[in-house]
């Protein structure tokens, strides 16, 4: 049974050790920067303005999402709404004009992005020269958290990735813990879709809050441990990106952005099968569950219209029965180990 959109609760979690709270439900800004799909800035500003009446303190962006786009949406939706609200952006990307798509070095999913292109550096220098940037594209006082953004082989191969971690290992991390013993940040971390470039990250030292997508979801668990169980003793939370799998969770037959393999689109009928029994959408399962982790504080969906993110809250308030989480574990969709939302482990 499913409790009205309006009614629905996010209780707060803090954020690492440090003194940020963040509702339970986020809001992320990268559909909104029009990926895949043309998404009007008057919706995407409305989608925000939805969310903020809702109750949900938590919005992420990056420079990446429509080179600059969700950036400028997501500042024009906070400017005047911004007390009591979490804003977390990213570097790692600094953006260089381009007068046509000829002139791009990088393809891209962006729909009607604005006119740059993206440059890798995550170097001490371009690491402030990123933080002043986003600033100024947001057109607010204010970042919260700082993530470093897709650095990893997932984005840069081994070879290219070596000189880009040698950047952040030399400049960029000193760089983030200036900012925020100044002041100027509360929190740093990383945000990719790899949890094993986050081990590699603890070897240089303390982190906050690591944005992770796909990697602790209804549907994969790679990254229960070692990752998860080094982020409690290390006290650094997990924003849960990606909570359905790039779409594969809500039966769009994608995942990780592209056209989900058979083994994928087999668990997710496997998964769904289960959750029929209950008449549970597996939606609501999908955006649940990750919660039962003590490292997560925060689930980060992207919806892309003020609808959706209704569909997005009706399951965030769907009742699910015990026995559902039970029913995974037995019949072991779930990996062992697993903290479900019922209190035990999988």
């Amino acid at each position: 049974m499913n409790k009205s959109a309006s009614a629905a609760t996010f209780p707060k979690r803090r954020v690492g050790q440090t003194a940020l709270e963040v509702t339970t439900l986020g809001l992320g800004g990268a559909t909104l920067a029009s990926i895949f799909k043309a998404v009007p800035d008057d919706q995407a500003r409305a989608t925000v303005k939805r969310a903020l009446d809702m109750g949900i303190t938590y919005y992420d962006t990056a420079p990446q999402y429509g080179f600059g786009r969700s950036e400028h949406l997501i500042g024009d939706a906070l400017r005047f709404r911004q007390e009591g609200t979490v804003l977390s952006t990213k570097v790692g990307r600094l953006l260089r004009p381009v007068r046509s798509e000829v002139d791009r070095k990088y393809e891209h999913n962006w729909v009607n992005p604005f006119p740059f292109d993206q440059v890798y550096d995550y170097s001490y220098d371009a690491v402030m020269r990123s933080f002043e940037d986003s600033l100024q594209r947001l057109g607010l006082p204010k970042i919260d958290i700082l993530y470093v953004h897709d650095i990893g082989v997932m984005t840069h191969g081994v070879e290219g990735n070596k000189p880009l971690w040698k950047q952040l290992e030399t400049g960029g991390y000193r760089a983030l813990n200036e900012l925020k013993r100044a002041g100027l940040i509360s929190a740093i971390g990383l945000g990719v879709n790899e949890w094993e470039v986050l081990m590699d990250a603890f070897e240089l030292g303390d982190w906050d809050v690591f944005l992770l997508a796909g990697r602790y979801t209804l549907l994969e668990q790679t990254s229960l441990d070692p990752f998860l169980t080094t982020c409690v003793k290390r006290q650094a939370s997990i924003v849960v990106g990606g909570p359905f799998n790039g779409g594969a969770l809500m039966g769009t037959g994608m995942w990780n952005y592209a056209k989900a393999p058979e083994h994928i689109v087999k668990r997710v009928h496997e998964l769904e099968a289960v959750c029929k029994k209950f008449n549970v959408p597996i939606g609501a399962a999908a955006l649940q569950f990750p919660l039962a982790h003590p490292a997560v504080c925060n689930i980060l969906p992207g919806p892309k219209s003020p609808e959706e993110l209704d569909g997005i809250l009706d399951w965030w308030s769907t009742d699910i029965p015990d026995a559902l989480w039970e029913a995974l574990a037995d019949a072991k969709l779930v990996a062992p180990g697993t903290p479900l939302p019922n209190g035990k482990v999988a």
